[in-house]
């Protein structure tokens, strides 16, 4: 029998060293992910919002087009995916249904936040944060609704109170979300490497996550070394697919305008792009079902 993807992700959590983890947007940047040698990946709420929509991640994108975006992303890879859960989409109840939800489409991870309705997105301004006790029934809605389910998907507890209230307030959420059985810990736009120390050492036996915001965040972009010495499990790196590919569409954008196409070694070639969507993969299995008044394709 085939590993789950829950199994696969919680292999890698028990595996030496530091985890990297690329944030994907689509099925295509999923693909490109798994083919660059990634085990496993994140959604972005972010991205998702940018790509689907063309919107900013202020709570605008619904819980039924995250979770029908991520469909699409998992049926595209075999790495396992964690979900961006955001704030579970309402109270405990909703978190439950989130969860549930997250596990019938095949996610092998989630994480859930402590953030009020409307959400901002991390590591910008305007965050808020609900009271204590209600961010710890999240999660432990969240551990029930796995244990209902009778899956093994990893709960990722993330909390956004650094920024919205005290970095002692967060590693104080972050013990209690260990505390009701959290698989792993996060603290949003931690804003310096003695504070990314002081995380990981709470909670010892409880992976911690980095969110590491690329191109101007609160929390320093530490490597890969680094990460491992303070303590850190698993890396998410949020923008960098999403952030690259406007960069490039842009230049891709002025070259047109220009009467020109993008420069040579800026774009893949014709038969790299057919090979990276999959065209040459379908040829070969469409063999298998060919017939003799079949012209199968060359």
């Amino acid at each position: 029998m085939a590993e789950s993807p829950a199994k696969a992700l919680r292999r890698i959590l028990d595996s030496p060293g530091v985890h990297l983890g690329p944030a994907c947007f689509d099925a295509l940047s999923a693909k490109l992910v798994e083919r660059a040698g990634f085990d496993y990946c994140f959604t972005s709420g972010f991205s998702i919002s940018a790509a689907r929509l063309g919107l900013p991640d202020v709570g605008l994108i619904s819980f039924g087009e995250m979770m029908d975006q991520g469909r699409q992303i998992i049926q595209a890879v075999s790495i396992p995916i964690i979900a961006d859960g955001d704030n579970g989409y309402g109270n405990a109840m909703n978190v439950k249904r989130t969860v549930r939800d997250a596990i019938r489409a095949g996610y092998a991870g989630i994480f859930l936040e402590d953030q009020v309705s409307p959400k901002a997105c991390g590591h910008t301004r305007g965050r808020k944060v609900v009271p204590r006790d209600e961010a710890v029934m999240r999660i432990k809605a969240a551990i029930d609704a796995r244990k209902e389910s009778g899956s093994d998907i990893v709960i990722i507890a993330r909390t956004d109170s650094r920024q919205a209230v005290s970095f002692d307030e967060s590693l104080w959420r972050s013990q209690a979300f260990a505390d009701v059985g959290a698989d792993v810990l996060l603290i949003d736009a931690l804003a310096s490497r003695e504070e990314m120390k002081a995380f990981c050492e709470i909670a010892p036996s409880v992976p911690k996550m980095a969110n590491l915001l690329e191109g101007g965040g609160k929390t320093p972009i530490l490597n890969p070394t680094e990460l491992k010495d303070v303590g850190f499990k698993i890396a998410a790196y949020p923008l960098s697919l999403m952030g690259v590919s406007i960069r490039a569409m842009q230049n891709a954008l002025t070259s047109i305008k220009g009467g020109q196409i993008p420069s040579h070694g800026s774009i893949p070639t014709f038969e790299e792009i057919k090979e990276i969507v999959g065209f040459n993969s379908y040829y070969e299995e469409e063999k298998r079902y060919a017939t003799s008044t079949d012209q199968v394709s060359s």
